[in-house]
């Protein structure tokens, strides 16, 4: 074993002992929508007293974490997003109706003094010599300016009055400026006579009366009530008045609160996802890990091994960078399994070539050959879907940026696994005087069924480039035709809107469905329907009342009904994300062919990137067809596909480069076609092992899983087309244009 082989094994064995220890003692954190809970996002606007920027925003942060606390949820999340959204995370939540009316209340409380009765022209406005509101019994009051806030209140307390059954109460205590405050507001309203209205006191809370007490008779002019405490009655139920005295304890929001997106997702959905991603782990491993074994043997077996090593470090890193693992997260996690190959492909490709190629050739000297020549390629594939998985996470919102968080560490996780894992246990395989007697055990020693194929045809598939550009030009007008004519179905991410699944307890038509959300007021709704109990609505944007309503429909349809999901997007917000995700896009196609311009040619770099532009279309098109939804999830598809589809086309232009370099003579024709058949076993092998994890994605995954799954396939299949069959053409047509 060489001094470099024993340093990759120290730390390899470093990285691998640390990953154990990590993953033992450190949890990962479920996103909402794994476990269930509500996530709502909050959105300041600006008022008369304060500007909606990132300091008042952190104010409001602390007033809200005190009502959350309040409200006794296990382990709420608080967070403030860019300088004017609060993100709350409210996990077992699953009705988020009273929480977003608790999180969105001002809980402005003012204490006035009553100047007396006004006209019922001038109720809810202003009148001769103050505001006007009416009392909780409908009656209008002249209100003086106010003279207690609730900034002056110390606490508040929710109590049953059971001595004289008046119910439920909340007695205020306020702090020493508040408490001197309070006896001069009484003591100057007790000043007027008994059944006065000027001997009452309104207590305002967010321009709402909700109590008008009488001072009590036995309390002198001018004295007031001392003590610094009071009491507001009302018809209060017990919620209500906990409610009240929470709000009173919180403090108020120095500026009002809009939600702007609500998801609510039940814990049997996210258990569902979670079990069906399990399973698809280990099938989609499983199979992946028979075919390497079966394509490379011993090799294969190791390459297993640092598959699972892989994903113990990538588990280990999302746990240790405290990474919320999101739906799309966890099927990142799944897809980088699959990804994981690729390396061990590319090195194994080059093993091979480097052994047939040798003149005394030993397993040792081709698989040092493998990897020093693959380490280009690996290279430049993974910093191309790393630029894809960077764009999500800064660019996306929601679960979407969780699905680049687990891509990026997926990635660099299947880089080390394969450059010192991979590596050490090979080296050490390769000097066992087992394969040094046979050869043939290790996997490299000999050209593989589709190499060998290759060799014996010899096919010239650039002969007639421009034949294949045509072809892909038939493609995008099939693709572009289904966006034309069938339209894109935006979700309620990019569109704004509700979505609410449901699992009904027996099965619903979707038409019947249809006619029951009509007479229920939703005429325009949306209504799908998927395997025998489950039913997802979308309509524009619907109140919580007008929710329950579409809710109470389906109930009585299906003969009772649970809601699994609930997603609410609001209007501004879902222009925003719309826009966001066509930055996303662009900013992708721009960063590869900057990328691609500095690492190789520019008209390499276009090719690829025009390659890109076709694969993103055709997914589109084929999405128009079948009417999905382009959603948040299908975004982390796409940029996922563009970081895939250029890999390909990564590892097809080192080769050229490669054969370039060495006969300058060769036309570039005639290099490109060579790099082609030289490069094909590594894109089918790869591609395999995606499809593997992808097939079993989409068959056991479920929903959105499913949706997931089916964009990256026809992705895969798009891209491996059009890296050989449209970028490579386009490279021809572009370097003999260059060369005229």
């Amino acid at each position: 074993m060489t001094r470099a082989t024993r340093v990759r094994a120290v730390l390899a064995l470093a990285v691998l002992a640390l990953s154990v220890t990590v993953a033992v003692l450190v949890p990962v954190h479920l996103g909402l929508d794994l476990r269930g809970g509500t996530q709502i996002v909050l959105e300041a606007r600006d008022s008369d007293a304060a500007e909606a920027d990132a300091d008042t925003t952190d104010h409001t942060l602390e007033v809200l974490r005190n009502r959350v606390d309040a409200l006794g949820v296990t382990e709420p999340t608080l967070t403030r997003s860019g300088d004017d959204r609060i993100i709350v995370d409210l996990p077992g939540v699953q009705d988020p109706r009273e929480a977003a009316d608790l999180l969105g209340r001002t809980a402005q409380l003012t204490f006035h003094p009553v100047l007396g009765i006004a006209d019922d022209a001038a109720a809810d406005g202003k009148g001769a010599g103050g505001k006007v509101l009416r009392d909780e019994a409908g009656q209008p009051l002249r209100l003086g300016p106010a003279a207690l806030t609730g900034a002056d209140v110390a606490d508040a307390e929710a109590l049953f009055d059971t001595q004289q059954a008046r119910g439920w109460f909340v007695t205020v205590g306020f702090d020493g400026d508040g408490g001197s405050g309070w006896a001069g507001l009484t003591g100057a309203a007790a000043c007027a006579p008994p059944g006065d209205p000027e001997r009452r006191i309104a207590i305002v809370l967010d321009g709402k009366v909700i109590s008008s007490p009488q001072v009590d008779p036995g309390v002198g002019c001018r004295t007031g009530i001392t003590g610094g405490s009071t009491q507001i009655t009302g018809d209060f139920g017990r919620d209500e008045a906990r409610e009240l005295a929470l709000l009173v304890n919180g403090g108020a929001l120095p500026m009002p609160l809009e939600t702007v997106e609500q998801r609510t997702v039940g814990p049997t959905l996210g258990a569902e996802a979670i079990s069906a991603s399990a399973w698809a782990a280990l099938i989609g491993a499983a199979l992946t890990s028979v075919f390497i074994i079966v394509v490379y043997r011993l090799l294969g077996f190791l390459a297993t091994v640092a598959l699972a090593c892989y994903a113990l470090i990538s588990y280990a890193a999302l746990a240790a960078l405290g990474a919320t693992l999101t739906l799309p997260g966890l099927a990142g996690f799944v897809l980088a399994i699959g990804m994981a190959v690729d390396a061990n492909v590319l090195v194994f490709e080059r093993a091979r070539e480097e052994y047939a190629a040798g003149r005394r050739p030993t397993v040792r000297t081709a698989l040092a050959g493998g990897f020093r020549k693959a380490f280009s390629a690996i290279a430049d594939s993974n910093v191309t879907t790393l630029i894809a998985a960077g764009l999500l996470f800064f660019l996306a919102s929601g679960p979407v940026r969780g699905f680049g968080v687990t891509l990026a560490i997926g990635v660099l996780a299947s880089m080390f696994s394969a450059l010192f894992v991979t590596r050490v246990l090979a080296d050490y395989a390769a000097g066992r005087r087992a394969l040094r007697v046979r050869p043939g055990r290790s996997g490299i020693a000999g050209h593989g069924r589709v190499r060998a194929w290759l060799v014996r045809r010899d096919p010239r598939l650039m002969r007639h480039s421009r034949r294949w550009l045509a072809l892909s030009g038939v493609a995008l007008l099939l693709a572009g035709s289904g966006i034309v004519v069938r339209g894109l179905d935006f979700g309620v991410e990019f569109t704004g809107g509700r979505l609410i699944e449901y699992a009904t307890t027996q099965p619903v038509d979707a038409d019947d469905a249809r006619t029951a959300l009509a007479d229920a007021g939703q005429p325009r709704a949306v209504v799908n329907t998927s395997g025998d109990s489950e039913l997802t609505v979308r309509t524009e944007e619907l109140s919580d009342d007008e929710a329950a309503e579409v809710t109470a429909a389906v109930d009585e349809l299906g003969g009772g009904a649970e809601k699994v999901r609930d997603e609410m997007i609001g209007p501004s917000l879902g222009e925003e994300l719309r826009t966001g995700a066509l930055i996303a896009l662009g900013v992708a196609l721009a960063a590869q062919l900057v990328y691609l311009a500095v690492r190789f040619r520019w008209t390499y770099a276009t090719s690829a990137v025009a390659a890109l532009v076709h694969d993103a279309v055709i997914l589109v098109g084929v999405f128009a067809w079948l009417g999905k939804p382009i959603d948040g999830i299908f975004l982390a598809a796409l940029l996922t596909v563009i970081g895939y589809s250029v890999n390909d086309s990564v590892v097809l232009y080192d080769r050229v480069r490669e054969l370039v370099a060495a006969d300058r003579r060769k036309p570039f024709r005639t290099a490109a076609n060579t790099a082609i058949l030289q490069t094909l076993p590594r894109t089918v092998n790869t591609g395999m092992g995606a499809v593997f994890i992808l097939a079993a994605l989409a068959l056991l995954g479920g929903g959105a899983l499913t949706d997931f799954a089916l964009a990256l396939l026809v992705g895969i299949a798009a891209g491996t087309y059009s890296s050989v069959f449209t970028a490579t053409p386009l490279a021809i047509e572009l370097d003999a244009r260059k060369k005229r």
